[in-house]
């Protein structure tokens, strides 16, 4: 376990004054100790109205195989980008979330565990974006293709974006606008004629078959899982909500009758809300436990 020594606090004291950012890439990229910490903030810290002392988080975050020095720093970043405050007592130092970082872990929860449970008809209308960006303007052209898939958009052929939402017209808008496209851009808000294959078009927007894999992967790490003790089911319910996570911003949440039959994303779904109810209590009465005997050293 990480040394408890409070010889080495991390003093750093947050800039709540500052504006904080947040990157979407970070919730795609889930490998990082500041990742995980999020996690570990947001499903047990946002819950609780309380401090938390830096050892009891580089204690958890080291049963991740996150070394001490990555998860100090992870939480002097993650302060210095507004979502933290630190508190000295002594030699000692505890960590409160702040406004803005609640309220960012409360829309990522929210986020986190309303994915899986939509099943909204369908009415068979698209929305269609005509922008295309010259290939010298590669900058440009990964920023489009970035955000626009990130709001759920396939790409069938070069200068096509598809959604069958139009609701994320307005977010579309706002994408072609703050990237300087809007002058060039068109939009069509239309179902699909008689010529060519629905279908086919589906399939060269999204690559559902890697989305898939993916899914299977998730299935495979946490069907079988049974942890037995209080240690072991935390790990387990962070590890579960720290690989779901990434799952809404990868997925673009298509139509049923748009995926494959037996679709590897629903059963995923089930599976994690079965498991994330399954294993809650006991994990949520660890985390007690462990900030218990933190606040008695």
């Amino acid at each position: 376990m990480a040394s408890r020594s409070a010889s080495r606090e991390v003093s750093a004291i947050a800039d709540t004054t500052a504006r904080p950012t947040v990157s979407r890439r970070r919730e795609v990229s889930h490998t990082s100790a500041r990742s995980v910490l999020m996690t570990v903030l947001g499903e047990f810290v946002l819950p609780r109205d309380r401090p938390v002392w830096t050892s009891t988080l580089v204690d958890v975050l080291a049963m991740f195989g996150i070394e001490e020095k990555s998860a100090r720093q992870a939480l002097a970043r993650t302060a210095a980008e507004g979502w933290l405050v630190s508190q000295r007592h002594g030699r000692r130092v505890r960590w409160s979330l702040t406004a803005p970082g609640r309220r960012l872990l409360s829309e990522g929860a929210e986020r986190i565990y309303g994915f899986g449970r939509e099943d909204t008809p369908w009415d068979g209308t698209w929305l269609m974006l005509l922008v295309s960006v010259p290939e010298t303007k590669r900058d440009l052209r990964h920023s489009l293709r970035t955000r626009l898939t990130w709001a759920g958009f396939g790409s069938p052929t070069p200068g096509v974006w598809i959604c069958p939402d139009p609701s994320r017209h307005d977010e579309a808008n706002s994408i072609v606008r703050e990237l300087g496209l809007d002058a060039e851009a068109m939009s069509f808000v239309a179902s699909y004629g008689r010529i060519g294959d629905e279908d086919a078009m589906v399939a060269r927007a999204w690559d559902l078959t890697a989305l898939e894999e993916r899914y299977e992967d998730f299935i495979d790490e946490f069907a079988a899982l049974d942890p037995a003790s209080g240690e072991a089911v935390l790990h387990a319910q962070t590890r579960l909500v720290h690989e779901w996570r990434r799952f809404p911003f990868l997925d673009p949440r298509l139509p049923g009758r748009l995926l494959p039959d037996g679709w590897s994303g629903a059963k995923a779904a089930e599976l994690f809300h079965r498991r994330h109810v399954e294993w809650r209590p006991v994990a949520q009465r660890h985390w007690d436990q462990l900030v218990g005997e933190e606040e008695a050293a």
